[in-house]
C-alpha cells in the first residue's frame, strides 16, 4: 500500500509514483481525455486519464483501460476515493502546477448522484446539510482560523502561567438569573441547569488561590432569539484574574490578547483570508479606545440617532454607530465602552465609590458587542446587599457567598463569545456561518 500524500505536500516532492485520497470535486469527461479534480483537508488537485473508448469497428481495447475510463465517467461529486499514479510537474496545470496520471482509483464511499445543495443554495438548506456544506474550501479556512485563534489564547496565557479550568455545565442553580435557563432532568426527581457562563467558578478558582484562569467551553442560553449573533449553545471565551486595582487591568490584558491572537492569524492565513473572504486582517493596535457610556450615548445621538432602549444601554444600532465613530475618528475597529449604571449590570459588578457606576465594560468589534468585563465585588457583605437590591434571593445563592467569607482577593475578567469574533473577523453576517453546527431556537439538528 502506498503511502498517502496531502495534496498541499505535493509540489515539494519529485515527480514519480503518488498516492491521494480526498473526494471528488468535479469530473470533466471528454473524448479524449478525463479530468477530476480532488480535494482533501488540505487543497485540490487535477487528476487525468487518457480515455480508452470502445472502439467504433468493434476491435479489442485494454480492459482495465476501458474499466477505468468507464469507473470515472461514472464517478459522482462528493465520492470518496483514493488514487495511485504518476506525479507530475507542469507550470501549465492552473491548480498548483502538478497533476496525477491516474494508475489506479480505489473508491472508498460512492456519493449519490444528486446532491441536495448547491453553491446558491440558502444558508438554511446549507445548515440542514452542514457535512457538505463543510466541504467547500471557505468553509475549511473558517475553523482552520478558529484553532489557530484559541491556540493563540491559550498560548498567550500558557505563557504567563494562567491555569486552564473546566467547570460543569452541569449546576444547580443559575449563574446570574433564571430567565434564560435549559432545565434538564436530574436524579430523584432533582432539576439541573445548563451552565449560562462559567461566572461562578471562575470566581470560585481566584478564592480558591489560583490567581489567574482561563477557560474555552460550552455555554449555554435559553434566549428566543432570532439575530445573527444569538446562539443557544455557544463557545464562550474566559478569564479571571486576581490582585487587580480595577476593570482596567482586565481590559488592559483582554486587548493585548487580541492583539497577539489576530496577529496569529494574520501570519498563518492572512493572504487565504484576503483570497477567500476579500478582507485583509487588521492587527489592532493598543491600548482600543475607551468611551465612558454616558458619552457614548451623547456621541450616538449627535449622530441622528435615538436610541429607543429606557434603561439607558446601547441597542444594536447604537453600537454600530458608536463603532463607526471610533473607526472615523481614531481608526480603530475596538472600542471599550465603559461606566455603566448598576441597573443594566450583574449584582456582583463592583461599584465605584465615587460615581456609583460599575467598574465594568463592553466589548464592541466592529459595532458588535464581543465581550463584557468588569471587576468583581469580592466583599461578601457588599455582595449580598448587591444581590437583594436586584431582587436576587440568598436561597439560590447561598453557596455562592461562601466562596467569599472564607476570604477573597480582589479580581474580575471577562466573557468573550468566540463565533461572534469569528464572524466579524471574516466578515460575515451571522455566526451560523462560522459555528460547526449551529443551535438556535428552531434547530437541533444535525
Amino acid at each position: 500500500m502506498s503511502e498517502r500524500v496531502l495534496v498541499k505536500q505535493l509540489q515539494g516532492l519529485a515527480d514519480g509514483p503518488v498516492s491521494v485520497s480526498g473526494w471528488v470535486e468535479t469530473v470533466r469527461d471528454q473524448k479524449k481525455v478525463q479530468f477530476v479534480i480532488l480535494r482533501d483537508e488540505s487543497g485540490a488537485v487535477q487528476l487525468v486519464n487518457p480515455a480508452t473508448r470502445p472502439a467504433e469497428d468493434g476491435s479489442e481495447q485494454d480492459a482495465a483501460a476501458l474499466a477505468l475510463t468507464d469507473l470515472i465517467s461514472n464517478l459522482a461529486t462528493g465520492t470518496f476515493l483514493t488514487v495511485t499514479g504518476e506525479l507530475k510537474h507542469d507550470e501549465r496545470v492552473k491548480l498548483g502546477g502538478v497533476e496525477i496520471k491516474i494508475a489506479r482509483l480505489d473508491i472508498a464511499a460512492a456519493a449519490l448522484p444528486e446532491t441536495p445543495i448547491a453553491a446558491d443554495s440558502g444558508l438554511d438548506k446549507r445548515m440542514d446539510w452542514r457535512f457538505l456544506d463543510l466541504r467547500q474550501r471557505r468553509n475549511n479556512l473558517v475553523f482552520r482560523v478558529q484553532t489557530t485563534l484559541e491556540h493563540a489564547f491559550r498560548s498567550y496565557w500558557i505563557e504567563r502561567d494562567y491555569i486552564e479550568v473546566h467547570s460543569p455545565k452541569l449546576m444547580a442553580s443559575a449563574s446570574e438569573s433564571n430567565a434564560e435557563l435549559f432545565e434538564v432532568p436530574y436524579f430523584e426527581d432533582k432539576t439541573a441547569y445548563l451552565a449560562q457562563s462559567p461566572q461562578f467558578f471562575k470566581q470560585m478558582a481566584q478564592v480558591a488561590g489560583f490567581g489567574k484562569i482561563f477557560e474555552i467551553a460550552p455555554a449555554f442560553r435559553a434566549d428566543p432569539s432570532f439575530t445573527s449573533r444569538h446562539a443557544t449553545e455557544f463557545t464562550s471565551v474566559d478569564a479571571e484574574i486576581s490582585w487587580i486595582d480595577s476593570h482596567e487591568d482586565v481590559a488592559a490584558m483582554q486587548e493585548e490578547l487580541l492583539q497577539t491572537a489576530f496577529q496569529a492569524v494574520k501570519d498563518k492565513h492572512g493572504a487565504e483570508i484576503e483570497e477567500l473572504f476579500g478582507l485583509e486582517v487588521q492587527v489592532p493596535a493598543i491600548p482600543f479606545p475607551r468611551i465612558p457610556l454616558a458619552e457614548a450615548r451623547e456621541i450616538v445621538k449627535s449622530r441622528g440617532y435615538e436610541i429607543p432602549r429606557t434603561d439607558g444601554d446601547l441597542d444594536p444600532e447604537g453600537e454600530r454607530q458608536i463603532s463607526a465613530y471610533v473607526e472615523e475618528t481614531y481608526g480603530h475597529q475596538f472600542v471599550f465602552i465603559t461606566d455603566y449604571h448598576p441597573e443594566i449590570r450583574a449584582f456582583y459588578h463592583m461599584r465605584d465609590e465615587e460615581t456609583g457606576l460599575t467598574k465594568s465594560y463592553d466589548l464592541l468589534f466592529k459595532g458588535v458587542e464581543i465581550t463584557t468585563g468588569a471587576q468583581r465585588e469580592h466583599r461578601v457583605d457588599v455582595l449580598i446587599e448587591q444581590a437583594k437590591e436586584k431582587g436576587l434571593g440568598a436561597e439560590h445563592l447561598d453557596f455562592y457567598f461562601d466562596f467569599f467569607r472564607y476570604g477573597a482577593p480582589p479580581h474580575g475578567g471577562f466573557g468573550m463569545g468566540l463565533a461572534r469574533v469569528l464572524m466579524l473577523l471574516l466578515g460575515q453576517d451571522s455566526i451560523r456561518e462560522v459555528t460547526y453546527l449551529f443551535r438556535g431556537p428552531t434547530r437541533l439538528a444535525p
